[in-house]
């Protein structure tokens, strides 16, 4: 996620300066053979077609964003629902024989949510699983096709073993898998918005109408700007174009890009929260690197 206050150019350029070149040379085509054989080209269809294609962008981004905003939401709702499991764990099994369960229900919720980080952005979670869990432990999750569930429902036993060993009550226990009904609730929305990509209208008819668009501005403007045509069609060209793009970032929150969700940060906060509340060293926060929190 970008965080600097000042939005920097590179950043916007870098993502359609392809496109922006070719339409460049496209205008600088049609400006010459206008001046080679001139012709009379009609404004207001064009302007329409502007006005309805802004809207319909709009429309569109305002769809992407909502997908990000849910996708940080439930991360927002994971830091709680980790917190509040690991309070609990620390206050139902306070006592000296429930003390290494309390600390591998932390550890395995820590080791959950970096192994979900790496599963929404498509990476290998093996070494997130290795690290806190055993191999005896780790085997039964990396055995399951989705891991960060099979932590979970790890937990979950864990946590049942816990009232069958009378270490905590019934009530206790179903507090406590209230905590992992929200958690699990929370890894669903995200993989929902990860595997449900945005109906191909939705992605197909901007960008086909956006790049149609280009293509005609400069034949519209060429009779107002002459030989400014190159520049004034390709800045309002780079205004539609990016605001496609804007789209184009947001629709999914986890693809491990500049514009997404913070999930390298995020799961550092649980991480340091769960170990501080063991007591243990915590690593440092996650710090932005060029303007850019990963």
């Amino acid at each position: 996620m970008i965080v600097d206050a000042v939005p920097r150019v590179k950043h916007m350029v870098a993502e359609v300066w392809k496109p922006l070149i070719a339409l460049f040379v496209w205008d600088v085509i049609v400006t010459v053979i206008y001046y080679v054989q001139p012709y009379k080209a009609p404004s207001l269809p064009l302007t329409i077609f502007g006005s309805a294609l802004a809207l319909f962008l709009g429309f569109r981004d305002t769809s992407a964003y909502q997908r990000w905003w849910e996708g940080r939401v439930l991360w927002g709702a994971m830091i709680n629902s980790s917190r509040n499991l690991a309070r609990a764990a620390r206050s139902y099994l306070p006592d000296e024989e429930g003390r290494d369960l309390q600390r591998a229900i932390i550890l395995r919720q820590i080791t959950y949510v970096q192994v979900l980080r790496c599963q929404l952005r498509r990476q290998d979670p093996t070494a997130e699983v290795n690290r806190f869990l055993s191999p005896d432990e780790a085997a039964p999750s990396l055995a399951r096709t989705n891991i960060a569930n099979g932590i979970l429902d790890g937990t979950g036993r864990r946590v049942d073993q816990a009232r069958a060993n009378g270490w905590i009550d019934t009530i206790q226990q179903a507090s406590i898998e209230r905590t992992l009904v929200d958690i699990a609730n929370a890894q669903g929305g995200m993989e929902r918005l990860k595997n449900t990509p945005l109906p191909n209208q939705y992605r197909f008819f901007p960008s086909f109408f956006t790049r149609l668009f280009c293509v005609l501005l400069p034949i519209g403007l060429v009779e107002t700007l002459g030989f400014a045509t190159p520049v004034g069609s390709t800045i309002a060209g780079l205004m539609f174009l990016a605001v496609l793009q804007i789209g184009e970032d947001l629709v999914d929150p986890f693809a491990g890009k500049i514009h997404d969700v913070p999930l390298t940060a995020m799961t550092r906060t649980i991480e340091i929260d769960l170990l501080q509340a063991l007591g243990d060293p915590a690593p440092e926060p996650v710090v932005p690197v060029k303007g850019v929190l990963w």
